[in-house]
């Protein structure tokens, strides 16, 4: 069996929120090919009773230590250099690096597997560049261009520090394309974002959508109803520490929910269910009618339950898991344009598309009042035909492992 290297930022599973999700699913994808040697960093230590799982799927598993973000923060800091992000210092850990670079000098591997653009320099440079390795690099989504929307809405000082991120990350993100024999987006949209901005690897990119487990989010489990009321819940899931889903729970339930529950009818309340709360998060709990749940051991009861799943993302790239969940679990969604953005999915018939406080409550209310009856059923059918994972992951066998004639190099365009 050929070897194969996987490197991701975090430890890839358990498949409990964004970025696991898709490790994990590729990761296991890879592991029906490959002797897999997976290295990865840890950030928090309760994950490392999952590395037996790891262990039992890879031929070897490789990780490092990331639990200080003081020290993760000094790391990066002292690695600091003119034009270089700050992101690559912050994923940079020596004796992973050492690890990766001693195998590939070594010719261990057939193939190399790069999840997100932090870890590409774990497989660059003359170790890396053996004839005959095969290298893909998924950067999932332009991280640049998350950093460019940080910085539009910044003040002084982070405004420059963010907007420094997103030019220099952007100029390393199209070096790497550059070096890997492919690079992997989450979206047709995502894809064909990046090729305008770095029309150079165009060639050589191409698009690998995000699946939802059907099996594991679906209509047919029988759940505990988690809500005390008898009123309607409005449902948003996900990681609260994370800034885009802190910045979109915070307009749902000041500039959004105040709307749905002066409307006619029960008022409703809105759930924030996901773990790590930021501050500005958990201070909402104080408004009337929303609750955060802080972590909990399943979303799933939360969503069977949901009157409807929302998104308000205002800052998002690629494909959103909860939406697709949402969705798998035959639940109403309404979500931002930034949140549809790379779904297969159709708006006004799989979903509901609205942009504004305005037009958001209002797609929201209209599904409470029940305008739309026929659209979490609708929302499940539409992401057993585009988001099954096997069907997601089917096209990266040849990328992977491509024939003869397919595995030259793409050529650079002009």
């Amino acid at each position: 069996m050929k070897r194969l290297l996987f490197l991701s930022h975090r430890i890839p599973y358990p498949p409990e929120k964004g970025e696991k999700i898709r490790a994990w699913h590729i990761l296991d994808h890879l592991a029906e090919r490959f002797a897999v040697e997976a290295g990865f960093l840890v950030d928090d230590p309760a994950d490392l009773r999952h590395l037996p799982v790891l262990a039992a799927r890879c031929a070897h598993v490789e990780w490092r230590p990331a639990f200080s973000r003081f020290g993760t923060a000094a790391r990066a800091l002292s690695r600091a250099r003119p034009g270089r992000p700050l992101t690559l210092g912050w994923f940079h850990h020596p004796g992973l690096f050492a690890w990766a670079q001693a195998g590939l000098a070594a010719g261990r591997y057939e193939a190399a597997f790069v999840f997100s653009s932090a870890m590409a320099p774990y497989a660059m440079g003359p170790a890396a560049r053996r004839p005959g390795l095969r290298r893909v690099l998924d950067m999932v989504d332009i991280d640049s261009e998350k950093w460019a929307a940080y910085a539009e809405g910044a003040a002084p000082p982070m405004r420059q520090v963010w907007a420094r991120e997103a030019r220099t990350l952007l100029g390393f993100e199209r070096r790497a394309a550059l070096e890997f024999d492919r690079t992997l987006l989450v979206s047709a949209a995502e894809t064909a974002r990046f090729a305008a901005l770095a029309p150079e690897v165009a060639s050589r990119l191409a698009a690998l959508d995000n699946g939802v487990d059907l099996a594991r989010f679906s209509p047919k489990h029988d759940w505990p109803n988690p809500f005390p009321r008898p009123v309607p819940a409005l449902v948003f899931t996900g990681s609260m520490g994370y800034r885009p889903n802190v910045d979109a729970v915070t307009w749902f339930a000041e500039a959004i929910l105040p709307r749905l529950r002066t409307s006619p009818g029960p008022a409703p309340e809105f759930w924030i269910v996901g773990a790590n709360p930021a501050p500005a998060v958990q201070a909402l709990a104080r408004l009337p009618g929303v609750t955060v749940t802080g972590t909990v051991p399943d979303v799933r009861p939360y969503l069977a339950h949901a009157a409807c799943a929302v998104a308000p993302l205002r800052i998002a790239r690629g494909i959103q898991n909860k939406v697709l969940e949402a969705m798998a679990m035959a639940r109403p969604v309404v979500a931002t344009p930034e949140a549809h953005e790379g779904l297969r999915a159709e708006p006004g018939r799989d979903l509901l598309v609205a942009a504004g406080a305005e037009g958001f409550a209002a797609a929201v209310a209209a599904v409470l009042a029940g305008a739309h009856p026929g659209l979490g059923a609708a929302g499940r059918a539409a992401v057993m035909a585009g988001h099954d994972w096997a069907a997601c992951l089917a096209p990266l066998d040849a990328l992977i492992d491509p024939s003869p004639a397919e595995a030259a190099p793409a050529p650079i365009a002009a």
